[in-house]
């Protein structure tokens, strides 16, 4: 779809990748329906975006809470007519704890963000995007989402709820306008874990980067190829080396990928 002229909600825009989507659409000659958790994150985009205020609309909410979305999405087309299009990068990450050892709340937490946050937006636009001449949802799911890795096993639970969601999704809206894409980027580099309020030894960002698994992706670099999935309208991206690593070794030889991301996750389970 073309995306000059377009208005696009974006979830996660504060930061990352998030808020590299956020900038190149605004580039391209969109508007942009911003949302983030944090509003000093969504104020510092909007700075280095450089974009008229007529062409960003910032909001601070917790995609978590359906009620705050729908308010949200009501006050976005009150202000722009009409949205065009929807992309789910907001995400977050658990502590990097094995599962007998992570407590119940931040299993709730992680999923409440990474799985529920994304179908709040999406029952929020959807009847209204399959409406526009031509519509699209892009969700940011996670290599971690098809291949496991130890420590970040509800993280990867909840972005296999956005990988499965996302493909049912595609099957209900083929005929209609809306491209429906799902987005699977390997190591990126982000504030990923500091955002999620996780320490990490040693620093890093993703769960394969921390662990020295592979080498990473600039989030300037997910954020164009996320952009040009919005033009295009694939089925499925993946971003970064690692990510098209393990999809090809997974579907070969699922516990020969499972066991590798094992070994390279020791060090940070202990």
């Amino acid at each position: 779809m073309q995306v000059s002229g377009k208005v696009f909600v974006v979830t996660g825009a504060g930061n990352g990748i998030g808020r590299e989507v956020t900038r190149q659409l605004l580039a391209r000659g969109a508007r942009v329906v911003a949302l983030d958790l944090r509003g000093e994150s969504l104020e510092e985009m909007a700075q280095l975006a450089g974009a008229p205020a007529e062409a960003l609309s910032l909001h601070a909410v917790d995609v978590s809470d359906a009620a705050a979305v729908d308010a949200v999405m009501a006050e976005a087309m009150a202000r722009f007519g009409a949205i065009d299009g929807l992309l789910n990068v907001a995400g977050i990450i658990q502590p990097f704890v094995k599962l007998v050892d992570l407590d119940v709340a931040a299993m709730h937490k992680v999923m409440d963000v990474n799985f529920w946050g994304v179908v709040h937006t999406t029952k929020a636009l959807l009847p209204q995007l399959l409406a526009r001449p031509e519509a699209c949802i892009v969700n940011v799911s996670s290599m971690g989402g098809f291949t496991p890795v130890p420590g970040q096993a509800v993280y990867g639970a909840s972005k296999a709820a956005v990988k499965l969601l996302t493909e049912a999704l595609y099957a209900e809206c083929r005929g209609s306008k809306v491209a429906v894409t799902v987005v699977y980027p390997g190591g990126v580099g982000t504030d990923i874990a500091t955002n999620s309020g996780v320490m990490v030894a040693g620093g890093g960002h993703q769960p394969a980067q921390e662990a020295g698994a592979f080498p990473t992706t600039s989030a300037a670099e997910a954020g164009r190829i996320i952009v040009e999935a919005v033009e295009k309208g694939p089925y499925r991206v993946l971003i970064g080396k690692d990510a098209a690593m393990l999809d090809r070794l997974s579907r070969l030889s699922p516990r020969r990928a499972t066991e590798l991301i094992a070994k390279k996750m020791a060090a940070l389970l202990g």
